[in-house]
């Protein structure tokens, strides 16, 4: 909501501007009226919305017109002010008044008008049958109020109504010629709506009311005033009230009765609950909250986060298979403005059979998207309204960010949970194999991903000393001259190289004595396509010479090309190695692996 409104007084000379703003200061009529009152500003404290207000008024004795067009452009609501026993004063409004600020005002952003009909004390009857045809005529006047200075008739509400049409605006909202919301103001009460809807059933029941209600306005709807306000529902539509709940139509005829009674501050206040400005765009500070993200730390979901998440999930899996069909992933991102997921995460995490995305998938691909782009992450969870829904200041609230990597390698543990391992080779080495692998994808099933919905990561969870933790595959283009520091940061690498190839391990050697031989980043030589035949490598020392020279881990043998899904045991190392960088793998893993083989069969 604004900080502060600017109320600006216009109108033909002896209209009773200025007696107008003195009678509201001073709470009496004048005696003495001068051509011009100065500036004013009512605190906030004393207004009822609680925003300070400042009084302009205007004189054409006093100011010139480039005066009147510098406040016209400033100001946020215009009163134009008549006289209601002067017909020219009334025809002066649309002859003069009107054209004058709409050329004076961007047509996108149009400053919303008040007609003031003073002097009502001077007459029997009133201007309101003259007024309302040029209402009807021009969208933005917002109201007429008729007032007297001189018996302070409806003074403050004429100043209320001028607040009211800057901090709550009909335009946006309502079309009074079709009596009826405007499409953006439907679409976003929808979004909220299905927000506030937390088991999806398309009703909200009790429960969800009072939870809106409570987030919205701060207190909950006594039992006989719920049941008054279906009532009203259910008298005027038919299908408003289903299963004693609110529908989604009743919910978007409940807010039109609000504003055709005048009470447009209602709507505004759900609005602007749920993040949206005065475009009925969600806001920036709503959208991208502030998050302090030092340097070599990551970001992750806490477990809260996790917890919403699983509860979206829950309540679109509507078939309760684990898995969100196209139609289920479809009616879940029914509150974004985009559909924010491509056919390429559908090969980034673990699908079902029928290629569905699975639970751990999608919370893989929230995780992914945490760890990638954190700003994307909280934009998301802004759309679904995790702040609303868990009742905290921001999206930020769902973000662990993790400690300094130094400190990590330091104290030799570590509290995070996502891992990253860059997968390096030449063109053809059997990357995107290995990332694939790691989805439970055998050759054969690899085959059939299309071209262009081939996906550079693989995300997915393992389990170290029984702790569940994400190991992320990011698969780096052999460009070898151009490996950005993208490339090369992450917690273990992979070096692939095909056996079948004899030149297929000179890009590893290269890589790895160009940027990783002095490194503290572990490093994992692949042995890919380990179920062809081995060919000698062009490179001067042999893949196994080469590691041990390097006190490497010997090359790892590779392959996914047999029926079954493809072993996994590899990915399980990688995440060891990243978990405890400076422990030696070499001799290590091996153990780690007796361990856990021991304890699978205790």
């Amino acid at each position: 909501m604004r900080k502060d409104v600017r109320i600006l007084l216009v109108g033909e000379p002896k209209v009773g501007k200025t007696s107008l703003i003195m009678s509201l200061v001073s709470e009496e009529f004048p005696d003495e009226v001068p051509l011009r009152a100065e500036e004013i500003t009512i605190p906030a404290d004393v207004t009822p919305e609680r925003v300070p207000t400042h009084i302009v008024d205007y004189s054409e004795a006093e100011q010139s017109d480039e005066q009147l067009y510098q406040e016209i452009s400033k100001a946020n609501v215009i009163c134009i002010v008549y006289s209601v026993n002067n017909k020219k004063s009334i025809e002066k409004v649309t002859s003069h008044w009107i054209p004058l600020i709409n050329d004076r005002t961007d047509k996108d952003s149009r400053v919303p008008l008040i007609l003031v009909g003073n002097k009502s004390d001077l007459v029997e009857h009133s201007s309101m049958e003259t007024i309302l045809p040029i209402m009807n005529q021009y969208q933005d006047i917002e109201t007429c109020v008729e007032c007297s200075a001189k018996n302070l008739k409806n003074i403050s509400e004429l100043f209320y109504y001028a607040q009211k049409a800057v901090l709550h605006p009909t335009g946006p909202l309502y079309c009074p010629e079709q009596k009826e919301l405007k499409p953006s103001c439907i679409k976003s009460l929808t979004r909220i709506f299905k927000v506030s809807d937390l088991d999806n059933d398309g009703i909200l029941n009790d429960n969800e009311l009072n939870f809106f209600q409570r987030t919205c306005f701060n207190t909950p709807l006594a039992p006989q005033a719920l049941e008054d306000v279906k009532n009203v529902v259910r008298r005027n539509m038919a299908d408003g009230v289903k299963d004693n709940g609110l529908s989604l139509k009743g919910f978007l005829f409940l807010h039109t009765l609000f504003i055709q009674r005048g009470r447009h501050e209602t709507t505004w206040t759900v609005l602007r609950r749920f993040g949206y400005d005065d475009d009925l765009e969600l806001t920036q500070e709503y959208l991208f909250p502030m998050i302090k993200m030092p340097p070599d730390c990551t970001t992750e979901l806490n477990h809260n986060a996790y917890l919403f998440l699983q509860s979206v999930f829950d309540k679109h899996d509507k078939d309760r298979d684990c898995a969100l069909s196209p139609d289920e992933v479809k009616d879940l991102f029914k509150v974004f403005p985009y559909m924010p997921w491509g056919p390429d995460v559908n090969h980034t995490v673990c699908t079902n059979e029928q290629g569905w995305i699975t639970y751990q998938g999608y919370l893989s691909q929230w995780t992914l998207t945490t760890y990638l782009d954190v700003q994307r992450s909280l934009e998301y969870l802004g759309y679904l309204g995790y702040s609303i829904i868990y009742e905290q200041e921001s999206q930020a609230a769902a973000i662990t960010v993790t400690r300094n990597k130094r400190i990590d390698l330091q104290k030799k543990q570590t509290q995070r949970s996502v891992f990253r391992c860059n997968v390096l080779g030449g063109r053809g080495s059997g990357k995107s194999a290995f990332l694939q692998a790691f989805l439970g994808k055998n050759l054969q099933g690899q085959r059939r991903i299309r071209e262009d919905h081939k996906s550079f990561y693989a995300i997915s969870t393992t389990y170290v000393y029984g702790q569940e933790k994400y190991l992320l595959l990011h698969e780096v283009m052999p460009d070898f001259d151009f490996l950005s520091e993208a490339d090369l940061a992450c917690d273990v690498v992979c070096l692939v190289y095909d056996i079948n190839n004899p030149g297929s391990f000179e890009y590893c050697a290269k890589v790895y004595k160009q940027y990783f031989i002095d490194s503290k980043t572990p490093c994992v030589v692949i042995a890919a396509k380990s179920d062809l035949h081995e060919v000698r490598q062009h490179h001067s020392l042999s893949p196994h010479e080469f590691c041990r020279k390097h006190k490497l881990h010997p090359p790892q043998p590779f392959t996914c090309s047999m029926a079954e899904a493809p072993n996994k045991d590899i990915y399980t190392r990688l995440t060891t190695m990243a978990m405890y960088p400076s422990s030696n793998t070499r001799f290590w893993i091996p153990l780690f692996l007796f361990l856990l083989h021991v304890f699978t069969f205790c």
